[in-house]
């Protein structure tokens, strides 16, 4: 395959960006989409020039870590596939590619395609744990938790971190990650102690780091590689009300 790609470069977030135009020959349809990228960074490299800086780490669609806006939609065409799954069978020979950053108030950019992410490290750092007691694991069966619970906590718990939703989103809302959150701890026993200061803390923290206001127009659980669903936020939104009104008791 020959391809045009027009990918977004940019020194670091103080500095204005642009979209640069590269050329690359010999891709094969069965690569990854980041490993196209490996090919143009080392043609790159071989000619003297700077390669593209771009997040990965295990490229099996499990860490979160790849975060490319590809043709305007996050993570490209293919439904419930992250960047490092998409193959180049998804494009057609001779198209022109538009390659492009994560775009949210919330997620400055750090270098090219690489921005910075930490803001929903500390969204969970508010809330996203449990208490209990350290030492051996305790044996599987000794807290029945009913079926339609496991499966909500399950659903919630394939979100993988890698900020799609808030990319996708008008708003720039990180409603989904955070409900996905919080409902996968919130609707288990050993999140019970937490249960209220978990989604009151979380939602503080959210809109603290600058992350927009949700107002349900969807863009996030179409985006979601894991196919987390969009009524997760009204699970949420349900769970902040019954803390609050607890607090006020």
């Amino acid at each position: 395959m020959k391809l045009t790609l027009r990918i977004w470069r940019q020194e670091n977030a103080s500095q204005p960006g642009r979209m640069q135009p590269y050329e690359v020959d010999g891709i094969s349809r069965d690569m990854s989409f980041l490993e196209m990228l490996d090919v143009l960074n080392e043609q790159l490299i071989l000619a003297g020039q700077d390669p593209v800086a771009f997040d990965h780490d295990c490229r099996e669609g499990i860490c979160g870590a790849c975060s490319l806006m590809i043709d305007g939609q996050a993570h490209g065409p293919q439904k419930k596939t992250t960047t490092c799954q998409l193959h180049m069978r998804s494009f057609r020979d001779g198209a022109t590619i538009d390659v492009e950053p994560w775009r949210a108030a919330a997620f400055p950019v750090v270098k090219d395609l690489v921005v910075d992410r930490s803001a929903m490290d500390r969204v969970i750092q508010a809330g996203g744990y449990i208490t209990a007691p350290t030492g051996a694991a305790p044996e599987a069966h000794a807290a029945p938790i009913p079926k339609p619970a496991a499966d909500l906590a399950f659903e919630n718990a394939e979100c993988i971190g890698c900020g799609a939703c808030v990319a996708a989103c008008p708003n720039g809302s990180a409603s989904l990650f955070t409900a996905a959150k919080v409902n996968h701890l919130n609707t288990l026993p050993q999140g019970a102690p937490e249960r209220e200061t978990r989604v009151i803390g979380m939602l503080a923290q959210m809109d603290a780091e600058g992350f927009g206001g949700c107002t349900l127009t969807g863009e996030c659980a179409t985006a979601c590689p894991k196919g987390i669903p969009l009524a997760s936020i009204a699970t949420m939104n349900k769970e902040w009300l019954r803390a609050q009104r607890k607090a006020t008791r």
